[in-house]
């Protein structure tokens, strides 16, 4: 019986394994190997480490989390998370069950791209959609934003500072007028053609419109829906939002007791969606480890008193 049962090897499980260790707590932490981040090169907007690959910041975690002895990391994927009369049954992939007085899931979310061709092949390097993370390095080139949708304004206005120009490409769809305006007012030019392919050069990328011709880009942001990575909060029944996330309260409690959430897979009713950096989900995991913390002494404390008495 474990204390607590991290799932999922990001930076939010990561960093709840990390904070729960510190307490000696005893921790298992099931990581897949499958990250929200796993094609990105190099992680920004994050102190200390602007520019480090993800993979090396969680292998400097791993090396932090080996001088915990209550903490055991399994590269496995669960399977399904079931409560147990208090406690909780968390199945993997290799058949084992493992038991836990508490959950934190940290599993994250997958991002629904649009289906132009060759933007599988650049997620995450030439296509993303975070300017904080990815838009500084693209300054002094020609930037494109994918689509018409209410992204392309509010991204037009974040990079118009960082770009040297920027193009929509509305890929056939049309610009709402309020988002038409203020592009033009920043002088963004907005390309109605559909696209047909978007392919890596060896400067960044072309887009290829369906009547033949292309455009060099040095980058390309695109808003992709989000869902969940695994079916655990399907499977527990929890609140969830309109994002499509797991509803929390401010401490990371899900709507079931036991039960925390931490990473781009939740956030508080009162956020239209979370916050997609890696410095928020790491502490985000600090914040849902250190309330499971209390959770359990309070726990611990009742039973005692009921014992006693």
């Amino acid at each position: 019986m474990h204390d607590v049962i991290v799932i999922g090897g990001g930076p939010a499980g990561l960093q709840a394994a990390l904070t729960l260790g510190r307490v000696h707590r005893s921790v298992l932490l099931l990581d897949s190997g499958d990250y929200r981040n796993g094609t990105v090169e190099h992680m920004h907007n994050f102190i200390g480490r602007d520019g480090t690959p993800p993979s090396e910041l969680r292998a400097i975690v791993r090396t932090e989390l080996d001088a915990y002895d209550t903490v055991e990391v399994r590269e496995v994927a669960a399977t399904s998370v079931e409560p147990d009369g208090g406690t909780f049954r968390v199945a993997s992939a290799d058949g084992e069950i493992s038991t836990s007085r508490a959950v934190v899931l940290a599993t994250g979310v997958r991002d629904a791209l649009p289906d132009t061709p060759g933007l599988d092949e650049l997620w995450g390097r030439e296509a993303a959609n975070c300017p904080f993370c990815h838009g500084h390095e693209l300054a002094a080139g020609v930037v494109g934003i994918l689509g018409s949708g209410p992204h392309v304004g509010s991204m037009g206005a974040m990079l118009s500072p960082v770009a040297s120009s920027i193009i929509v490409l509305a890929d056939g769809g049309e610009v709402a007028p309020d988002d038409a305006g203020r592009l033009a007012g920043l002088g963004i030019e907005v390309r109605p053609e559909p696209v047909a392919e978007l392919r890596r050069t060896d400067d960044g990328l072309v887009a290829r419109f369906a009547d033949g011709g292309d455009l060099p880009l040095v980058g390309i942001f695109v808003s992709a829906p989000m869902s969940q990575s695994a079916p655990f909060a399907e499977q527990l029944g929890l609140s969830m939002l309109p994002s499509g996330c797991i509803e929390i309260d401010a401490l990371g409690r899900t709507s079931m007791t036991g039960v925390y959430a931490a990473g781009d897979l939740a956030h508080v009713a009162a956020l239209p969606k979370p916050l997609a950096s890696v410095l928020n989900a790491a502490a985000s995991g600090q914040n849902a480890a250190a309330t499971c913390v209390h959770d359990l002494l309070a726990a611990e404390v009742k039973s005692t008193v009921e014992n006693v008495a």
